[in-house]
């Protein structure tokens, strides 16, 4: 679905953006994987490249807009123009806390966090997509931005902004033929064994459950419609699928994948 389509995954050595690379080059993409750590770039690299795929690594922070916009540049200046940008950065945050011992610095720093890898990795590539060449920008939310129960407040605020920064996005670069799409997936079944940073922030609420974590993400997979949460794998087809030619129509919107967890 991807030939000859250059694709930008960042958090590429994470779970997720892992998962995507490998999926992305299978499709035909030449790769560019960013990420803050060199030895997981380079897991995934010999991987693709074992497979026949292409790829190339770099690490940046993602929070530097000037790195970030450098590393565009090259990567357009190489191969003539950025078709698609796949941001799948993890920012870890706190669930659980109410507001009453939830500090300021626990509730903004998802928010801030989020939403400026989300600012800069746009800028940064959108300035080389469109025109003739039709760009995707695909971005990650998270059942918080449709939930309401407690405990989750800088988590549902971050997620809600990154849906809305998704929309508004969407109709600024829709004349320069770029569609911007959003996922919205449930907590990942096989995350927390790939390493994801979800382990982290899922833990502490299944202590205090008395659960382990897989017991703890089951719960959460009985309080969907199908009772299953979605795979990595899911999740990253479904991303191929929209950074894709045959989705070139779809624009603006986000994609649920949360087996009904959240409803629109």
């Amino acid at each position: 679905m991807l030939i000859d389509k250059t694709a930008i995954i960042y958090g590429g050595g994470g779970a997720l953006g892992s998962t995507a690379a490998r999926i992305f080059a299978r499709e035909g993409a030449f790769v560019f994987l960013v990420d803050r750590t060199q030895a997981k770039l380079d897991k995934v690299t010999a991987e693709i490249t074992a497979a026949g795929g292409q790829v190339e690594t770099a690490v940046v922070d993602i929070f530097d807009l000037q790195a970030v916009n450098r590393h565009a540049d090259a990567v357009a200046a190489k191969t003539g123009g950025i078709d698609i940008a796949f941001n799948t950065v993890s920012v870890m945050h706190n669930q659980g806390t109410q507001l009453a011992d939830l500090t300021w610095e626990e509730f903004i720093h998802p928010v801030d966090g989020f939403l400026k890898a989300q600012f800069n990795t746009s800028k940064a590539v959108s300035r080389h997509m469109g025109e003739s060449r039709q760009g995707v920008i695909i971005n990650m939310s998270e059942p918080g931005a449709k939930l309401a129960i407690g405990g989750i407040l800088g988590h549902a605020v971050s997620s809600a902004g990154k849906e809305v920064f998704t929309r508004i996005l969407a109709a600024e670069l829709g004349p320069n033929n770029i569609r911007v799409i959003g996922i919205r997936p449930h907590a990942m079944s096989d995350a927390p064994a790939a390493g994801s940073y979800i382990k982290d922030v899922f833990q502490p609420m299944a202590n205090a459950s008395n659960m382990s974590i897989e017991a703890f993400m089951d719960s959460m997979a009985q309080g969907t419609m199908t009772k299953h949460l979605p795979t990595l794998s899911e999740v990253a087809e479904i991303a191929a699928f929209l950074a894709s030619d045959k989705a070139r129509s779809m624009t603006g919107t986000i994609i649920n994948v949360t087996a009904g967890a959240t409803i629109d």
